[in-house]
C-alpha cells in the first residue's frame, strides 16, 4: 500500500466503530480489528487471534454501556502519525452521549491502524488515560 489513510477515512472508520460499540454489535466490532490484535492498558494486556476472541473481549463492555445508558460514541481525533504507507497511529478521545442527550466524558486511546484494501483495521489499542 503506497498511500497513507486520509483524515476523512479515519473519521468514517471511528464513526462506524463507535456506532458498533454503543449498539453492542459484536460482529461489527470484530470486523474493525486485524488479526492477531492486541489491547494494552496499565494493568493488563491481551491478544486475540480470531473474530470470536475479539467478540468475547467486548461482551463484557456491553453491560457497562447499557448501565451508563450510553447511546452514541463520538471519536475526537487528537493526533495522527502516519508511520508508513500502511500504518497509522491515531490518538482518540471518546465522548459519549447518554439517553437523556447529555455528553459523557470518555476515555483516551491510541490506535495503531493498518490500511487494507477494504479500509483501516485496528492492530493495537493502547488505553491512554
Amino acid at each position: 500500500m503506497s498511500a497513507s489513510i486520509d483524515l476523512d477515512t479515519l473519521t468514517d472508520f471511528f464513526d462506524r466503530y463507535g456506532a458498533a460499540l454503543t449498539a453492542a454489535d459484536v460482529p461489527a466490532i470484530a470486523a474493525c480489528y486485524a488479526l492477531p490484535g492486541l489491547v494494552v492498558a496499565d494493568s493488563y494486556s491481551f491478544s486475540f487471534t480470531s473474530p470470536a476472541a475479539v467478540a468475547l473481549s467486548f461482551v463484557g463492555a456491553a453491560p457497562d454501556y447499557l448501565e451508563r445508558q450510553l447511546v452514541a460514541a463520538h471519536a475526537q481525533i487528537r493526533d495522527v502519525q502516519w508511520l508508513s504507507g500502511a500504518l497509522t497511529l491515531v490518538a482518540v478521545e471518546w465522548e459519549y452521549l447518554d439517553s437523556a442527550g447529555r455528553a459523557v466524558p470518555g476515555e483516551s486511546y491510541q490506535y495503531l491502524l493498518r490500511t487494507t484494501p477494504t479500509g483501516p483495521v485496528i492492530c493495537t489499542v493502547i488505553r491512554a488515560g
